[in-house]
């Protein structure tokens, strides 16, 4: 039998049933969707979370105090306070490869203004820590190293902070009180959006390190500091670098294990892709299980097909087809069946991610690949869960095939 009268055969066979067709496919359209949607959603994760971590500013280099291990057991980073602001002047000093070095220090308090109050973070930074942001502001103007030297109480207003403390008011030159202290704000900052781990970058203040050290934390330790490599190229070198310095600053003994630990972007995208990865891979999985219920819906009917059309089979073969030309019709049915049911569970895909999208913001990547390897599974269900109804059809005695009723 010829494969165009075999697709032409089981097209009229699906487009005689079509509701029965419908169902059938029902299963293979709903585990293509499936599929493509799940690999769509977590490849969308995967490059949102990549864009947040980009919007942290380039070529950039964290340093967390502690990593050392103590009584055999791993401190962890940020566990010990061991970073001072004489680090960041020997960093920014001695270093041939680092471009700007910032020193950071987390607080947090009440921000009150003449028209409301806000809890918010706090963090005291020098003036480079907007360089190696790449942080621009609305308006304003940013710190100085003499606010750094006097410790002068200026703030900058994260966009979130300015609106709920000023609704449409310009905020710059405005006083604000954090833990009571009084502060000039000279600027507000552009948006930034929420960070890789969900946090809102816009609900912060900024101040000049000493004035946070000295007014609000009480500490002479710092939380962290933030650096940008003049050249991506030179990443490595970098590190090894600050490494070498801080040791000397710390006066950490050979034998000593370093009381800090140093991070890079490229470190924090490729962790951040690899979890994205294997999410992605799970929910592929998980959503691929349809399609192999879909594969056994359609070997159930096929089944019931084969039984209903006994005496076509008989027929058929009476009148010269042999049993492979019977495995092939009904195989290139099921083919069919699953084969249309992808071509429509894709397109389904489009649509619910399209919706996604648009009524709920969710952030989806649809990938050509996953479309192709979607589609081709489904051609391989139909196959597989096709040929056992197919075998049977064309194993059937025409003479008992006849006498069916």
């Amino acid at each position: 039998m010829e494969l165009t009268r075999l697709f032409k055969t089981a097209s009229m066979s699906i487009l005689r049933n079509r509701m029965r067709s419908l169902l059938t496919m029902l299963g293979i359209i709903i585990g293509v969707a499936s599929v493509v949607d799940m690999v769509a959603v977590g490849k969308g994760a995967q490059v949102q979370i990549e864009e947040q971590i980009s919007s942290m500013g380039t070529n950039m280099v964290m340093i967390w105090p502690g990593g050392a291990s103590t009584g055999g057991r791993n401190m962890g980073a940020g566990s010990r306070r061991t970073l001072t602001l004489e680090d960041t002047e020997k960093l920014k000093k001695e270093s041939t490869y680092l471009s700007q070095v910032s020193a950071v220090v987390r607080s947090s308090g009440q921000i009150v203004s003449s028209y409301g109050n806000w809890q918010s973070s706090v963090m005291g930074v020098d003036p480079s820590f907007l360089i190696i942001r790449e942080w621009k502001l609305q308006r304003g103007e940013e710190f100085t190293e003499r606010d750094i030297r006097t410790s002068a109480k200026k703030a900058l207003l994260g966009s979130a902070v300015a609106k709920e403390l000023f609704g449409d008011q310009d905020p710059v030159g405005e006083k604000i009180r954090i833990r009571n202290i009084p502060f000039t704000v000279a600027g507000v900052l552009e948006s930034k959006g929420q960070n890789a781990m969900g946090q809102d970058q816009d609900d912060i203040v900024l101040a000049p390190v000493t004035t946070v050290l000295n007014r609000l934390s009480g500490s002479r330790w710092i939380n962290q500091i933030m650096a940008s490599v003049t050249d991506l190229a030179f990443q490595s070198e970098a590190q090894a670098q600050i490494e070498t310095l801080l040791r000397e600053s710390h006066k950490l003994q050979p034998h000593e294990e370093n009381d800090f630990s140093i991070h890079n972007q490229t470190e924090m995208m490729d962790r951040a892709t690899e979890m994205t990865g294997i999410m992605t891979m799970l929910l592929g999985a998980i959503a691929g299980v349809s399609l192999i219920v879909g594969g056994i819906g359609i070997m159930n009917i096929m089944l019931v097909s084969v039984t209903e059309r006994t005496r076509e089979i008989g027929i058929r073969m009476a009148i010269g087809a042999k049993s492979s030309d019977i495995l092939l019709q009904f195989l290139v049915e099921s083919v069919v069946l699953s084969v249309l049911g992808g071509l429509i569970g894709v397109i389904v895909a489009f649509t619910l991610a399209w919706a996604a999208t648009t009524f709920i913001g969710l952030r989806t990547v649809i990938v050509s690949s996953t479309i192709a390897l979607a589609f081709a599974f489904s051609g391989i269900v139909g196959v597989f869960f096709g040929f056992y109804p197919a075998r049977k059809a064309s194993m059937m005695n025409p003479i008992d095939a006849l006498r069916y009723e």
